[in-house]
């Protein structure tokens, strides 16, 4: 079985998204690069029932090279986004706080100094289709600037990292923070922390963790 490994950390994170409730059903998706090859969740499929034999890889390309399922339907924005940064693992979710802020703003505030650890001000992709190259350009747009993380407009979240574990746990701050910033509104209007204020934090070490150097 083509990365063995990497097929069933992606069930295992599966299940946790589930679990923590950044997934609900078959919505979102997981997936894991490892050279010029691709594990990912399947279409359709509940993510805390899958098997590692269900995760179908394909290339770098989007063409499947093993795998009886069909890749999931944000394949091409997966790709768009190993093609633009580092990262070694993405996780999209549909979380609750998430969908709402992506719904009602173009991007969630530095309302947290913890938003330093995904790059910054997280930013709203415009909307477009899910599954479609103009949902992977935006969200890739959206992205850009060493951003770990991004919202979609009437959407999701979606987030990268080093491996699958740094990646569900961005996911989880992201929620995290919109959370925050939803309860936030609910009793008054959330005090956003300046560029200043942010920049001192960075000088006491809080930053992302850098990823490996490409060889």
């Amino acid at each position: 079985m083509l990365l063995r490994d990497e097929r069933h950390r992606i069930c295992a994170i599966g299940r946790r998204l589930a679990e923590t409730g950044l997934v609900t059903g078959a919505s979102g998706n997981v997936s894991v690069r490892s050279g010029d090859l691709v594990a990912v969740t399947p279409g359709g499929m509940m993510l805390d029932r899958m098997e590692p034999a269900d995760c179908p890889v394909v290339n770098l390309s989007a063409q499947l090279v093993e795998g009886e399922a069909a890749p999931s339907s944000e394949t091409p924005m997966h790709l768009a986004l190993y093609e633009a940064t580092p990262a070694a693992a993405i996780v999209h979710t549909h979380s609750t706080y998430g969908a709402v802020v992506a719904t009602t703003m173009t991007e969630l505030p530095p309302i947290h100094y913890n938003t330093l650890l995904l790059g910054g001000v997280v930013k709203v992709a415009e909307y477009a289709t899910y599954g479609t190259p103009e949902l992977a350009e935006n969200v890739r747009k959206a992205m850009a600037g060493g951003k770990r993380a991004a919202l979609m407009a009437n959407h999701g979240g979606v987030t990268i990292g080093r491996d699958l574990d740094e990646a569900f746990e961005n996911a989880r701050l992201l929620e995290w923070l919109c959370g925050v910033y939803v309860r936030a509104r609910t009793i008054g209007e959330p005090r956003i922390l300046s560029d200043e204020e942010l920049a001192a934090v960075v000088e006491r070490g809080l930053t992302p963790p850098e990823f490996p150097r490409v060889t």
